[in-house]
């Protein structure tokens, strides 16, 4: 009992699992729209296209801090978000083709300029690799701020928009009609995924940001029909796989938070594909063979009479 005490009085515990936390909570509401407009790769191909903004960022000031990097981030992920949407525009390509390619696209450019960038006899240059991976131990309570203040702000649009998000997600073609602007809606809608995805790039890195963004939704979606429980089971388990995440690769050593975070989310939608009950997979299971117990029972009673 003493040494749980004892870890969880730890500072640096404390900064790492608020931020996860607020990153999972985030990223489970911020994630739920884009499940259901089925772009869940959208977060994949931005996460992938922030990687040469951050090598770009360092290359052009020399600063190694987290609000530069993530500012080159931000205006990567914003420029491929932009190609993407311009393409399925205005030309044949669909949409899983333009993101796909954007994806490849970007993350080959970040590649080539993180190498390029790692043979220069700068020392300052180390560390830049964590962002592919995470290394949420490096999150530090002004990161933790940042996340927070950002955050609230965009729970705050949600909060606002919550009917026109609603009809994006659902009926585009209905909104469309009766007079709201989808482009715009869609352009602010795609700015809170880039954000979102930016802010979780220090903790998990760029390679499994879209499973934080994607996991939770997935999982919630398997308990509700309703979007507003769907959003808040979503935060909920995006938030708790970010603190569980962050508790255990505490505790067991040279264990990445990053990818343990994803396991423990991993764990929790696999839990509620098996479980969820109409629409878990052993309910589905057991509602069938019921089904397959009670026309064989039937049947058997109507030969009887018969």
């Amino acid at each position: 009992m003493s040494s749980l005490i004892q870890l969880f009085s730890d500072y640096t515990l404390q900064i790492v699992a608020l931020g996860s936390g607020v990153l999972g909570l985030l990223s489970g509401v911020i994630g739920s729209f884009a499940v259901l407009r089925k772009q869940s790769l959208l977060g994949d191909a931005i996460s992938h296209a922030a990687l040469p903004g951050i090598c770009l960022a360092f290359m052009l000031t020399g600063i190694k801090s987290s609000e530069v990097l993530l500012l080159g981030a931000l205006i990567s992920g914003l420029i491929g978000t932009f190609f993407i949407i311009k393409i399925v525009n205005y030309s044949n390509i669909k949409y899983d083709n333009a993101l796909a390619f954007i994806l490849s696209i970007f993350f080959g450019l970040g590649l080539v300029l993180l190498t390029y960038i790692q043979k220069l006899p700068n020392a300052n240059q180390a560390g830049l690799k964590n962002f592919i991976f995470g290394q949420s131990s490096a999150l530090l309570i002004q990161d933790v701020e940042w996340m927070i203040g950002i955050g609230s702000v965009m729970l705050v649009l949600v909060f606002l928009f919550w009917k026109e998000f609603k009809l994006l997600a659902f009926d585009e073609v209905f909104a469309e009609s009766i007079g709201f602007s989808t482009q715009k809606i869609n352009l602010l809608l795609s700015g809170m995924i880039v954000l979102t995805i930016i802010l979780g790039l220090q903790t998990v890195g760029v390679v499994l940001m879209s499973a934080l963004l994607i996991g939770p939704a997935v999982a919630a979606r398997q308990w509700t029909n309703r979007l507003n429980i769907m959003v808040f089971l979503a935060a909920i388990f995006g938030s708790v796989s970010g603190i569980v995440g962050t508790v255990i690769s505490s505790v067991v050593t040279k264990m990445p938070t990053g990818p343990t975070i994803v396991l423990v989310l991993s764990m929790i939608v696999l839990f509620s594909l098996l479980f969820a009950p109409g629409r878990g997979m052993i309910w589905t299971l057991y509602l069938r063979n019921r089904q397959k117990h009670y026309l064989k029972e039937k049947l058997k009673t109507e030969e009887g009479a018969a």
